[in-house]
């Protein structure tokens, strides 16, 4: 991200850049094939206003990733218990539904895949450390693992439009299943 200080003027070209970013990875389904010209073009910006703001196309795919990775690693967050881990779900799906909209756009395209990997990873940690001292699971590692895979899975099939069920729906689950594996 290039612009330190955004003003209104700035936010509102970012998010011109982003809107006509989003309908072009829904369009494309690929970062790759996405370039400059058309994202410019398509937001009615000039290159050199794109540049002033981004590097590059994957400088701002990024930002939208760095958004949520920023909610999933606030260091103010400790999870401790299991009900702050509760609660972490809880703040994750406030994140993916105020940001619904973009999410269903980022995440039907198949570069996005590294994203929820990394995602995925991060909340494995923060769970594991709060659970290690409090659980006695041998396989704590595979239990919280299969429970972060299924949950991305299920995620990722909510913003491609493949999901009978909706987020509320998919976090009520979550939470319950959650306790069943702890006993909670």
């Amino acid at each position: 991200m290039k612009v330190q200080c955004l003003n209104s003027s700035s936010i509102k070209t970012r998010n011109l850049i982003k809107k006509a970013f989003a309908e072009l990875i829904n369009e494309k389904k690929h970062l790759n094939k996405i370039t400059v010209t058309e994202l410019t073009t398509r937001a009615g910006i000039t290159r050199s206003t794109f540049y002033t703001h981004y590097e590059n196309i994957y400088d701002l795919a990024s930002e939208y990733q760095l958004q949520t990775i920023e909610l999933l690693c606030n260091e103010d967050l400790k999870l401790h218990s299991k009900s702050d881990i509760l609660e972490y779900f809880d703040n994750i799906f406030k994140c993916l539904k105020d940001n619904e909209d973009a999410y269903k756009l980022l995440l039907r395209a198949n570069d996005t895949l590294i994203f929820l990997d990394k995602l995925k990873k991060i909340a494995e940690e923060k769970i594991y450390d709060a659970l290690k001292n409090i659980t006695k699971d041998n396989y704590l590692d595979l239990t919280i693992s299969f429970i972060m895979n299924g949950i991305v899975v299920e995620i990722l099939k909510y913003f491609r439009g493949e999901s009978k069920y909706s987020l509320d729906e998919l976090l009520i689950n979550i939470k319950t299943y959650f306790k069943k594996i702890f006993n909670y």
